[in-house]
């Protein structure tokens, strides 16, 4: 028996077994030949309380809107990505990301986080492809987008040596991110004021899990420490007039609008590599254009796709 078809069996005993403990199965959303149930958006609320603990504060009828969400927006990107990928052939680039994850949430090895998972009652096989689809995903838009990536390096080398020789003091941040661009016949200032009560009502962690459109929504738009060398002159000059849990006005970048949070900070001693500092920013302005390329990319697959919800 082939991979795939032990998974889907796998993956269909999982759900079927839950029908059995005296959950009725109903169909909610169907795209294309896919089909999101009840038992999809309980498990996927389970995933995004794993990733984001505080949206236990929500209401629950947003929760579960977020979790449909996350699931049109996962049969999407899987439906595209089928037309490139064999999803029984990437392993490596899932056990990458995989790594990633358990390192942001601070877990030891792979063995604890299927511990964690399964206290959880997450199945870690679910998670595994959820995993694929995004880094599969990432692969598909830097390999259709890079060329059109434009960095310019040698002003970016200038802006690090500038920033170490006019600052004496070097911090490092612990930030999280709401990117946010204004919907159809809606104004800048009317998304801002959902925004600003929404923060006022939830926090910001499930603010940017309900608005943000950055890949980081998921994790309640936690982008994790930072030293200020690696953020843009434009951002930095925002975030080093604040102190922990304040948060920027909003920045006007390439694809939308950022705000941030500052979670911590903290004094750094370093002597600097400029090098170094050099591959970091370059590597964050790529995934910067290459994460509006995706938004793009999305929301044009999106208006293509045929979603029905029940």
């Amino acid at each position: 028996m082939s991979k795939i078809k032990i998974t889907f069996f796998f993956l269909f005993f999982f759900t079927f077994s839950q029908f059995l403990q005296g959950d009725t199965i109903n169909i909610r959303v169907k795209i294309n030949d896919e089909i999101i149930t009840n038992i999809d958006i309980e498990n996927e609320k389970k995933y995004l309380f794993f990733l984001n603990p505080k949206l236990i504060d929500l209401e629950r009828s947003k929760v579960e809107e977020l979790a449909k969400n996350s699931l049109i927006t996962d049969i999407i990107k899987k439906i595209e990505l089928r037309k490139f990928f064999d999803f029984t052939k990437n392993s490596q680039l899932v056990n990458r990301i995989e790594k990633q994850l358990i390192k942001r949430r601070n877990i030891s090895n792979v063995e604890d986080f299927k511990k964690i998972l399964k206290e959880k009652n997450l199945n870690y096989f679910i998670v595994k492809e959820k995993l694929l689809i995004e880094s599969l995903w990432n692969k598909l838009i830097y390999d259709k987008y890079k060329d059109n990536i434009v960095i310019n390096k040698k002003e970016l080398r200038q802006n690090i040596i500038d920033e170490f020789n006019n600052n004496n003091k070097k911090f490092a941040y612990n930030l999280s991110e709401i990117v946010f661009s204004k919907s159809a016949g809606e104004s800048f200032d009317e998304k801002l004021l959902k925004i600003d009560k929404s923060i006022e009502k939830v926090g910001f962690e499930n603010t940017a899990n309900i608005f943000s459109i950055s890949s980081t929504s998921k994790n309640g738009g936690l982008i994790g420490w930072i030293n200020e060398i690696q953020i843009s002159k434009q951002i930095n000059e925002k975030i080093r007039k604040l102190e922990v849990n304040q948060i920027t006005d909003p920045i006007k970048i390439q694809n939308g609008y950022i705000l941030i949070k500052i979670n911590n900070k903290k004094k750094i001693e370093q002597e600097i590599n400029i090098d170094n500092e050099l591959d970091k920013l370059i590597n964050k302005e790529m995934n910067s254009q290459l994460s509006n390329f995706s938004t793009i990319f999305y929301k044009k697959l999106k208006k293509n796709i045929e979603i029905n919800e029940f």
